[in-house]
C-alpha cells in the first residue's frame, strides 16, 4: 500500500506530480508518476540523500524510478544521481561533457566541501557520479505511459551553461525550473554562470508555461508566472541585460 505526499513530507502539485524541499541547502526534487514508471527530477546532494529520495519516490507510487532528469551540473542537484540505478538518465546536452573532465569534477567536489557537505561523502559522491546518457538540445517529450507525457527542454544557458526544465502538462501545467529560479533567497550567479542569457532563459520557461503555470524553483516555495517575470526583471537590471 502506497503512503500519501504528506506522509512522507512532500507537497502534492498536480496530480501525480509532487516536490519536496530537501534540508540543509534547500534544494528541490520532483516527482512525475507514470503508468508503471517515475520521473525523478534532481537527486539531491549526496548519494544517502539519493537512496533516501529512491525510498520515498518508490513508497509514493510502489515501484522503481525509472528516469531521472538532472536541471543541471551543481552537487546540490546532482550527487544523488548513483542512488538510481537502472534509471535512463537525461540531462542538457553538454552536461556530460563537463562531467567527463576532471577539473570540473574537482571543482563539484570543492564547492561541495566549501558549503559544508562531508569530504568523504563527497568523494563517494563524486567517484560514483554518472553522465546523462540521453542529452537534451532542444526539447525531449518523454512518454510515461498512461497519458502522462512530459517535456524536457534546453532552455539554458543561464544560471549555468547547462539548464534543463521540466514541463508537466495538465490542469494545471508544472515547470520544474531547477535553480533558474529561485524562491528563498536571491538567484545564485556563481563562476559558470552565463548572467548574460539569464533573463532570456526565464523567457523561456514562460513561453513553456504560461501565464496560468505553476513555477517549482531550484529553491523556496512554488511560484507563479508574476514571480518568475519579476525575478527576470531583476536579473536583466542586477546584470545590465537590455529587453
Amino acid at each position: 500500500m502506497t503512503v500519501t505526499w504528506e506522509e512522507l513530507g512532500w507537497q502534492r502539485v498536480a496530480a501525480g506530480v509532487g516536490r519536496c524541499r530537501l534540508p540543509v541547502w534547500d534544494c528541490t526534487a520532483g516527482l512525475v508518476v507514470g503508468k508503471d514508471t517515475a520521473l525523478l527530477v534532481d537527486a539531491g546532494s549526496s548519494l544517502a540523500e539519493g537512496a533516501r529520495l529512491r525510498a520515498e519516490a518508490e513508497a509514493l507510487t510502489g515501484h522503481r524510478v525509472t528516469h531521472l532528469a538532472l536541471t543541471h551540473p551543481h552537487f546540490d542537484h546532482v550527487f544523488g544521481a548513483a542512488a538510481f540505478a537502472g534509471a535512463e538518465v537525461f540531462g542538457p546536452v553538454g552536461m556530460d561533457t563537463l562531467l567527463e573532465q576532471q577539473q570540473a569534477r574537482a571543482e563539484l567536489r570543492a564547492d561541495a566541501v566549501r558549503e559544508g557537505l562531508a569530504e568523504h561523502l563527497a568523494d563517494e559522491a563524486v567517484d560514483a557520479l554518472p553522465r546523462p546518457r540521453h542529452l537534451v538540445s532542444g526539447e525531449w517529450t518523454l512518454d510515461l505511459g498512461g497519458g502522462r507525457q512530459v517535456l524536457l527542454a534546453n532552455v539554458g544557458p543561464g544560471h549555468t551553461a547547462h539548464d534543463l526544465a521540466v514541463l508537466v502538462p495538465g490542469s494545471p501545467e508544472v515547470v520544474f525550473c531547477g535553480d533558474l529560479v529561485e524562491e528563498s533567497g536571491e538567484p545564485q550567479a556563481g563562476p559558470d554562470a552565463v548572467p548574460s542569457h539569464w533573463p532570456a532563459a526565464l523567457d523561456r520557461l514562460l513561453d513553456l508555461g504560461g501565464e496560468d503555470a505553476l513555477y517549482v524553483p531550484g529553491h523556496g516555495a512554488v511560484v507563479d508566472a508574476a514571480f518568475v517575470r519579476a525575478q527576470r526583471d531583476a536579473l536583466a537590471a542586477r546584470f545590465g541585460v537590455s529587453p
